[in-house]
């Protein structure tokens, strides 16, 4: 009884969502420029990005293998941004 009430506590004390909950991978790249352009057509349309970069500036290394730089939006944009990055590729 103990026990369940200090997980409960403990559980209270630690952040519900993650930022990886809340918010999801839309676009990859490894092209610097390319990334910019899909953060810049998002954010047009009033979509907040959060911009991730795991190339290494030293070697233009990519350590993803989904792409070095990766573009998330909160989770009630994941539709509106896929449709707006598709229709910029087309």
């Amino acid at each position: 009884m103990i026990l369940n009430k200090i997980k409960i506590w403990f559980k209270n004390l630690l952040a519900q969502d993650t930022f990886f909950e809340e918010n999801k991978l839309v676009f990859a790249t490894n092209e610097e420029y390319l990334a910019n352009i899909m953060k810049l057509k998002l954010e047009e349309e009033g979509i907040q990005v959060f911009v991730v970069n795991k190339k290494d500036s030293s070697y233009n290394l990519s350590f993803s293998s989904q792409g070095g730089i990766m573009l998330y939006v909160n989770q009630n944009n994941i539709i509106l941004a896929k449709q707006i990055i598709e229709s910029t590729n087309e």
